[in-house]
């Protein structure tokens, strides 16, 4: 080859792999604005459930996944792209966001295929999802509601218990074992306030029932009789 095709071909080659750089430059930055748009939704969709604002909650899910379909289409094409932190910090987010929903209704968890994300983010949504049960459960004990707290503290128990059983290097979980051990903190402190608020409740009861009683006049039948 000649010194003027070897030049001519080795331009060539640097035009190619400017065009490819170029138009995976172009996908990451799609991809980064519209995972910002899936964080930002899913983080006023999880307020939403816990402001018990049903509807809203599932617009604002249906917009994150809007916005996160749109992030995995942008950054397909380059394998090293879709593997980035960013596809999977939004992914976990839009898993929390739904299982939070999932969790607070008691109904049927979404997979994560049914999600379309990776089991990595779905996981790590999962953990995070338990841990926002606390502030659910803390407004149920406010409202006196100790009975769905306690239910709420048993989801929260389920979920720790699965994710413990899981034991792989982080390279391969996300981080997983991090997020489950915050995960662990949150649920002590949560069954310390559920276990604090039932027993005030118990004794609540017990003294104004010993009230009643030391009201009622000798030999008056007990309330029902």
């Amino acid at each position: 080859m000649t010194s003027d095709a070897a030049g001519a071909r080795l331009t060539a080659l640097g035009d190619a792999a400017l065009e490819a750089l170029g138009a995976a430059h172009q996908g990451r930055e799609a991809a980064l604005g519209r995972c910002r748009d899936t964080i930002r939704a899913c983080s006023l969709a999880i307020r939403a459930v816990h402001r018990l604002q049903a509807d809203a909650a599932r617009r604002l899910a249906d917009e994150a996944e809007t916005a996160l379909r749109q992030a995995q289409e942008a950054v397909a094409p380059f394998p090293r792209l879709a593997a980035a932190g960013f596809l999977h910090d939004a992914e976990k987010e839009f898993a929390e966001a739904r299982l939070t929903a999932a969790l607070v209704d008691a109904s049927e968890l979404p997979s994560a295929g049914e999600l379309r994300i990776e089991v990595a983010a779905w996981l790590n949504g999962l953990a995070e999802a338990a841990s926002e049960l606390r502030r659910h459960l803390l407004d149920r004990l406010r409202f006196g509601e100790t009975d769905r707290a306690e239910e709420l503290l048993a989801a929260m128990q389920d979920v720790y218990d699965l994710l413990v059983t899981i034991d792989y290097p982080d390279a391969v979980t996300g981080g997983l074992r991090r997020t489950t051990d915050a995960l662990r903190a949150v649920l002590e402190r949560s069954r310390s306030d559920v276990t604090t608020t039932v027993l005030q409740v118990g004794l609540q009861r017990a003294i104004e029932a010993a009230g009643r009683a030391s009201t009622d006049p000798p030999g008056a039948a007990p309330p029902g009789h």
